[in-house]
């Protein structure tokens, strides 16, 4: 017998051959495999059709989007479409509406979020988990029933037309709360008793031992909330009444409104000024995204 394949339990000096553990379970069928990868084919043909048939109609002539069969591969390529869409609606203006409302509302929500979640997991206060069941019951009602709510408050305040009308109302989110709750769930409270022995407060135990600790889902969260409100859509359309005041995904209403439903190569140009910030910002931050998710969820 060969010894060159066996092992000796260091406990009971019994011979353990050495690919023990690493047996395989039964092989996939081919044709289970074969399923398997066209359902992965369908799924991403349903989520890149439309998004190359976006970018190759901005990029097509007029006449080229209307040709049947489709025409898949653009025979001409021309920028005609950007320069009709940015000179027919003020876009420049609904970029810097839609940069100030997603950048100041995505860091007040995060501020909101990231205090809630270290209260709810490292403060003691009274009827707290009847606030936090609130708070996560929220999750269930649709964004819609608020509205009406929202839109008598705001126009009391005198806020409607306004940045601060756009933004203060979204600024609670539960989903970002719970997403940092449960992360700071997985923090070691050890290392925060020690720092109040040392005379930490909460706030400095927060800012210099949570916040840094729990950056993974804080990026993760700050990536989700800032996507949500690049694309948020009623509300700035109930609340703002001049096109001074829009936003993109409202500009590219008012492009359409001008454009008709004819010019479908300058309406899919305002279409991409509207997707591609966030898709570039997709894809750069995919793996952190992932990756913050699943160490919340591993954790």
């Amino acid at each position: 017998m060969s010894t060159a394949t066996l092992e000796t339990d260091q406990v009971t000096g019994t011979p353990v051959p050495q690919n023990r553990g690493r047996r395989r379970g039964p092989r996939r069928p081919l044709w289970l495999t074969g399923l398997m990868f066209a359902g992965v084919l369908g799924v991403i043909a349903v989520f890149l059709v439309p998004l190359y048939w976006l970018f190759s109609s901005a990029l097509k002539p007029q006449d080229q989007i209307y040709t049947w069969p489709l025409q898949w591969i653009p025979g001409q390529l021309t920028l005609d479409n950007f320069l009709e869409a940015w000179n027919s609606a003020p876009f420049d203006r609904f970029f810097l509406n839609s940069i100030i409302t997603t950048a100041v509302g995505t860091f007040l929500e995060l501020t909101l979020a990231i205090l809630c979640a270290y209260a709810f997991v490292f403060v003691e206060f009274r009827f707290k988990k009847i606030a936090f069941v609130l708070i996560i019951a929220s999750l269930m009602l649709p964004g819609h029933v608020t509205l009406i709510v929202n839109y008598i408050t705001v126009a009391n305040l005198g806020w409607l037309n306004s940045y601060q009308g756009i933004i203060l109302p979204g600024i609670a989110s539960a989903f970002a709360m719970f997403l940092l709750y449960q992360y700071m769930r997985t923090i070691d409270k050890d290392i925060l008793q020690a720092a109040e022995i040392d005379g930490a407060g909460h706030l400095r135990r927060m800012l210099a031992i949570v916040v840094p600790l729990s950056s993974p889902m804080i990026l993760t969260a700050t990536l989700i909330v800032m996507v949500s409100k690049w694309n948020e859509y009623v509300w700035p359309l109930i609340v703002t009444s001049t096109a001074d005041m829009r936003t993109l995904p409202i500009g590219l209403l008012f492009l359409r409104s001008q454009e008709g439903y004819s010019n479908w190569g300058v309406i899919m140009a305002g279409a991409v000024f509207v997707s591609l910030p966030m898709l570039i910002l997709f894809f750069l931050a995919q793996k952190r995204i992932i990756g913050g998710l699943a160490a919340g969820a591993l954790k």
